[in-house]
């Protein structure tokens, strides 16, 4: 016969520092976590307020991450919006845009090489493209830009290819 050795239940502390070992959380992605677990005597403003103070919680990290995660795949746009789904304030969002903005227009270019062979020949080859680049949250002015310099340089193969 087995002994019944059940787990007493995990704090609060303990249900956080597990959540942050495995990756970086946003302040209200963790508190929406652990809201789900909050007894009476648990405080969990003041446990976020220690995780932040002792600099195990913090948005400027984990905007940072996200950003660094997402930026070869996505525009500044899309990077943006998933910010704001996650709570990080708008000082972070608006830091984070302007330092994705410097190489937006190669990842957008580096996208639709990998996607598409050829730079568009139709004006619906055009929209196609344009509308995967935006649908990856790349903004109109990006996406002309990327398109009108994939299209040069397919130009300047087919050159080199008649010499």
């Amino acid at each position: 016969m087995r002994k019944s050795t059940s787990k007493p239940p995990r704090s609060l502390r303990e249900r956080a520092l597990g959540y942050l070992a495995r990756r970086e959380h946003s302040a209200r992605e963790l508190q929406q976590k652990l809201s789900a677990f909050v007894t009476e005597q648990d405080d969990l403003p003041a446990l976020l307020k220690d995780f932040e103070q002792r600099g195990w919680l913090s948005d400027a990290r984990y905007t940072e991450q996200l950003v660094h995660a997402r930026k070869s795949r996505y525009g500044s746009q899309r990077v943006a919006q998933e910010l704001r789904e996650h709570g990080v304030a708008d000082t972070l969002i608006n830091e984070a845009v302007a330092s994705l903005k410097q190489d937006e227009l190669a990842y957008a270019c580096a996208i639709c090489r990998k996607k598409y062979a050829a730079a568009p020949a139709s004006r619906e080859e055009w929209a196609k493209q344009a509308r995967f680049l935006q649908s990856r949250g790349f903004g109109v002015e990006v996406i002309r830009q990327a398109l009108k310099q994939l299209a040069l340089e397919q130009n300047k193969d087919a050159v080199r290819d008649d010499e």
